[in-house]
């Protein structure tokens, strides 16, 4: 039981580190406020984002596979998959957004040039979907810890 909870622990601690550091950039990418060094940090939190990602993907896959009810039963359960495909697609969601980041920074070190208001807007407007589109997720999770929907 103390090991399905330290799983349980290590899962919420990943969900919330992954949304203060979405919601961290989504208040850092304000074209008044960027400059090289929101540029730096805002590479700095994507990176810690990614790492809260990757570790609540593994958090949950462990919780899915040494979780108190088995991995037979979790693995049966179209709400797991459905937590999980929604995971991985806002992960391919943010990719668009590291990669933006690291172009910034490039033509910044290179030319010392901000990107434009436009491309500002529209890679907030991606974090900002990915950071409501993330809730979906817990909601999920306490549906399935609930029974509801459940197989």
């Amino acid at each position: 039981m103390m090991f399905e909870a330290v799983l349980a622990y290590l899962h919420l601690a990943c969900i919330l580190g992954w949304v203060v550091f979405v919601t961290s950039q989504a208040a850092l990418l304000r074209e008044d406020w960027l400059n090289a060094a929101v540029l730096e940090r805002l590479q700095r939190v994507d990176r810690i984002l990614w790492l809260c990602w990757a570790a609540l993907l593994l958090s949950g896959l462990a919780r899915a596979f040494w979780g108190v009810k088995g991995a037979g039963w979790y693995w049966s359960q179209p709400l797991l998959h459905l937590k999980l495909t929604l995971l991985l697609a806002l992960g391919a969601a943010s990719w668009p957004t590291t990669r933006a980041y690291a172009a910034w920074l490039r033509r910044w070190r290179r030319e010392h040039r901000l990107p434009p208001g436009d491309e500002i807007t529209r890679v907030r407007r991606r974090v900002m979907f990915v950071a409501h589109a993330m809730l979906l997720i817990p909601l999920l999770g306490v549906a399935l810890a609930r029974g509801l929907f459940v197989r």
